[in-house]
């Protein structure tokens, strides 16, 4: 048997295993990942990526690649209902789209599952530090003094894989998470779903029939989703086992009589691409980790589908755990900073979970009739916008150094964002002039610490001094205010929140670590805040 030495060890090549393959690779950080199907998804599953998601793949240089395999945002950023496609009763509300949106430099983007996931392997296998294995699955594992000792097979034969972690993306149904003896918590499952992908021309339909999402009372009821928005499309229905149902009952007529039912049209040429059961679910892992293990994404965490959470809430699970399992592997961290992945990623999971546990009620309540088509869509309509959600999350633990200042408090934390620099909380996105154009505060950040500063406020040297004490990499920015500086902005200081000697510290996972107001420049001071975030004694 072969033996294969890597720092980190990811099972899983969903989204969340290649974005942490990804992540770890910016970092310098070699890892293998290994995935037990022979290749990328051929089914759409999650389809829309947020925006803080879309921010991250600006960071890896795929924004604008995702953006162009993806549907265009105008037209299908949109939800329906209605008893058909066709019906007379259809309502439909569309997203206003801000294509210069206040919050960021990009925005929400559709995009199939299955074409992204073509997208991110090729961007994890062009890392050099990075293994990527298909059709290669673990078969065993063991925690040992020095890490995880692993066992994975392929057609090449088998393979001790030796890490000092293990990061499971290995889905709801994780074997490593049961092996583990970690349980979930959640109400039990919402629901038996079936998932048929077809192939129709929807040409036919009025222009204001098309929509990213659909919930139609036909026979049986059903939501109906645009994979392209031009010949592919999904189908999501159910079943219910307690009455005799189960999932081959779906033959390919069964299925095509429910989508020319979905659709409206009785005679509506259909081929039927693929058929998928799965369980509808909103249960968290009580633990993300034992050990050198570290649970991400649907192993750690499931979302109901209402509401498109769930695959971006796995990524920036990896997002947040890249970096602090780099710093510990490269000594400038000690191993206190990993506990940190649980208490900031679980509270912001379990939220994440309750929010599409609340839209799953409202779509259940349409189907039963408890609603009318106007209430229904008024309320869909409502819960498309989550920009509070997506982007107002925020975090509490020894990573994160407070500065005593409130939390903001907007009126529906789901649907409103506040910027702000405030300690724990994403970094607020920023337009900045430079020669030649403009750049977001958040093209600036990389995976080093970054600290933000007016110009002229004395932080240069301090920064330099305190980074070399830690021997941790941070990058300084200044930021001028009138054009003494390469990077200006008039307002960049107000919103967030310093005076002319202020600096925001701002760690490599895009998260503000700790901010100084004002006052004099201080290396024991930032030295100090490094440390803490880092967990140095």
């Amino acid at each position: 048997m072969d033996t294969l030495d890597v720092e980190v060890l990811i099972v899983g090549g969903g989204p969340v295993g290649l974005s942490a393959s990804i992540e770890l690779s910016r970092h310098g950080i070699s890892s293998l990942l290994v995935e037990k199907h022979p290749g990328t998804s051929i089914f759409p599953k999650a389809r829309l990526i947020s925006t803080r998601t879309m921010e991250l793949f600006r960071a890896w240089g795929i924004q604008e690649e995702v953006e162009r395999t993806g549907m265009p945002r105008e037209g299908v950023l949109a939800v329906g209902v209605g008893t058909s496609l066709a019906a007379r009763d259809f309502l439909r509300a569309a997203a206003a789209i801000q294509e210069d949106a206040p919050q960021s430099p990009t925005y929400t983007c559709l995009c199939s599952q299955d074409l992204l996931e073509v997208i991110l392997r090729r961007h994890a296998e062009e890392r050099p530090v990075a293994q990527v294995r298909f059709a290669t699955a673990m078969t065993e594992t063991r925690t040992t003094p020095g890490g995880v000792e692993t066992v994975v097979e392929s057609g090449q034969g088998r393979t001790l894989v030796r890490s000092r972690y293990l990061v499971a993306a290995d889905g709801s149904r994780s074997t490593i998470r049961e092996g583990l003896g970690i349980g979930v918590e959640g109400p039990p499952p919402m629901g038996h779903m079936i998932s048929v992908m077809f192939d129709a021309d929807l040409g036919g339909l009025p222009g204001d029939r098309r929509a990213a999402l659909s919930f139609l009372r036909s026979d049986p009821p059903c939501a109906v989703e645009a994979v392209d928005n031009r010949r592919r499309w999904m189908l999501q229905t159910g079943y219910d086992p307690a009455e005799g149902g189960s999932a081959q009952d779906f033959t390919e007529d069964v299925c095509l009589a429910a989508v020319r039912s979905a659709v409206g049209i009785p005679d509506l040429p259909v081929r039927i691409l693929g058929v998928m059961p799965w369980l509808q679910q909103a249960v968290v892992a009580t633990g993300f980790r034992d050990g050198p293990v570290f649970l991400a994404g649907d192993a750690a965490h499931v979302a109901t589908p209402q509401g498109g959470f769930g695959m971006n809430c796995g990524i920036q699970d990896a997002h947040n755990l890249a970096w602090k399992l780099a710093a510990v592997l490269r000594g400038i961290a000690g191993e206190e900073l990993l506990a940190t992945y649980e208490a900031e990623r679980r509270p912001i999971a379990s939220r994440t979970v309750e929010e599409s546990l609340v839209n799953a009620l409202i779509t259940f309540r349409m189907m039963q009739g408890k609603l009318s088509m106007r209430e229904s869509i008024e309320q869909q309509a409502g819960r498309r916008s989550s920009e509070g959600l997506i982007l107002g999350f925020h975090y509490r633990s020894d990573a994160v150094v407070p500065d005593g200042t409130p939390e903001p408090a907007p009126e529906d934390p789901y649907r409103t964002y506040v910027p702000t620099a405030r300690p724990g909380h994403r970094a607020p996105h920023v337009w900045l002039s430079r020669q030649g154009g403009r750049v977001s505060t958040l093209d600036l950040l990389g995976p080093s610490f970054t600290l933000m500063t007016p110009a002229g406020g004395g932080w240069l040297q301090p920064a330099k001094e305190a980074a070399h004490r830690l021997g941790a990499a941070l990058t300084t920015v200044e930021i001028s205010p009138d054009g003494s500086a390469p990077l200006t902005s008039p307002t960049w200081a107000d919103e967030y929140g310093v005076g002319a000697n202020g600096a925001v510290l701002v760690r490599p996972d895009g998260h503000v670590g700790w901010r100084s107001p004002g006052g004099e420049a201080s290396q024991d001071a930032l030295a100090g805040a490094l440390a803490a975030i880092l967990a140095r004694s």
